[in-house]
């Protein structure tokens, strides 16, 4: 299932961060809801599951990592019948001044990294700071994806200066399941400070 260019929405609740992926039109503009997923806080062992609405009655894919608080094992993606699609992992030892990532859907293999490198080293250093790394503020980071093969554009994350997260999310490459690149981009909102 191909999708050449989505957005996502973060909603915050106080026990979930819920998220919907929306379909973008040939003019740019919101089109239908493609997905609704829900992360639930201090789980034990990450797991989101993608449902066709918000009534989460009818789910259509999920991720969920390979081992509980092992933050380099990864992360699996299953279809519906929870038969594996692809997977994506953070490279902590990259990510230590920018974060890095590798994503796999099928045959395709890519690597994601910061696009700022500026913006990925301030963001660390105000985590670090006492009293004032709690105070949020909303860094927008992009992330880029190329193929490991031909370093093609393969996925192109931008989060959007707004109120709640806003993501604006372009898939260059055919090959890449819209289900990974969904969980791909939910993981990169969820899991990103871990």
């Amino acid at each position: 299932m191909y999708v050449p260019a989505f957005s996502m929405k973060q909603r915050v609740t106080l026990m979930a961060n819920k998220y919907e992926l929306i379909a973008t039109n040939p003019d740019g503009s919101d089109g239908a809801l493609l997905a609704f997923a829900q992360q639930k806080r201090m789980a034990f062992k990450e797991q989101v599951t993608f449902y066709t609405d918000d009534t989460k009655s009818q789910p259509v894919f999920s991720f969920k990592a390979r081992k509980a608080i092992d933050l380099g094992s990864g992360y699996d993606v299953f279809d519906a019948n929870a038969q594996p699609i692809g997977w994506f992992k953070k490279e902590f030892g990259k990510s230590l001044l920018r974060s890095s990532w590798l994503l796999s859907s099928g045959h395709l293999h890519a690597a994601g990294t910061e696009r700022n490198a500026t913006i990925a080293i301030v963001r660390r250093v105000w985590e670090f700071v006492p009293f004032v790394g709690e105070i949020p503020l909303p860094f927008i980071f992009h992330f880029d994806f190329t193929d490991h093969e031909t370093s093609q554009p393969v996925l192109s994350v931008e989060r959007k200066i707004s109120v709640r997260d806003r993501y604006r999310i372009t898939v260059q490459d055919q090959r890449l399941d819209f289900r990974v690149a969904a969980a791909m981009t939910v993981a990169l909102d969820a899991l990103q400070s871990r």
